[in-house]
């Protein structure tokens, strides 16, 4: 990505889990470390698979991390000298993350943005559309199907190893024992309520 006049930009990573958008998160700030620049991440304290403090992959990477409960924690604790400012599961937070992207943005940071673009039910997940419009970068990510290996894009939550319905709610934090890596073709959400399954 080439640097704008100003210094400041969102670019935002994209795709269903097991896309590999925490280690590509990871990577970047790693990488803006080593040209010494001033990193600060964040994670939203919803995302409880892991240690708290940290950002972890599936894969094993992990960096250290501010846990905050919402998105306007981050401008509080964001310091003038820092260059890059990171957030991981930026799905968990509400609308009110893309205006403190921007703000960021506007004060010359590089913004570094991960996050599921899709729910399980395959719709927007939260304030992801909002970030993919403002952001000068847009990278999506793919898994491997768990069913046919073709490139994943879906999200697909199981309960007992069943597909979850449209009407379970849209969050629970969880890994490889609730969710796989669908396509299009492999992803299936029963419309079926809960009061009416057997």
């Amino acid at each position: 990505m080439k640097q704008r006049p100003d210094g400041g930009w969102i670019e935002l990573i994209c795709g269903g889990m097991f896309s590999g958008k925490s280690e590509e998160l990871i990577r970047r700030v790693k990488r803006a470390e080593i040209a010494r620049q001033r990193v600060q991440v964040f994670k939203p304290s919803l995302d409880t698979r892991f240690e708290k403090g940290q950002v972890s992959s599936h894969s094993g990477a992990h960096m250290n991390a501010v846990t905050v409960q919402k998105a306007a924690d981050i401008l509080a604790l964001v310091e003038p000298g820092t260059d890059v400012v990171a957030i991981d599961e930026v799905q968990f937070f509400d609308a009110q993350v893309a205006e403190v992207c921007s703000l960021l943005a506007e004060r010359g940071k590089r913004v570094i943005i991960a996050g599921l673009d899709l729910d399980f039910r395959g719709e927007p997940f939260g304030p992801m559309p909002l970030l993919m419009a403002q952001s000068e970068e847009v990278e999506k990510l793919h898994a491997i199907c768990m069913v046919c290996g073709a490139p994943a894009t879906r999200t697909q939550r199981l309960i007992n190893d069943q597909p979850a319905s449209y009407f379970d709610p849209v969050i629970l934090v969880g890994a490889s024992e609730a969710y796989q890596a669908r396509c299009r073709r492999h992803h299936v959400v029963p419309r079926v309520s809960p009061t009416t399954q057997g």
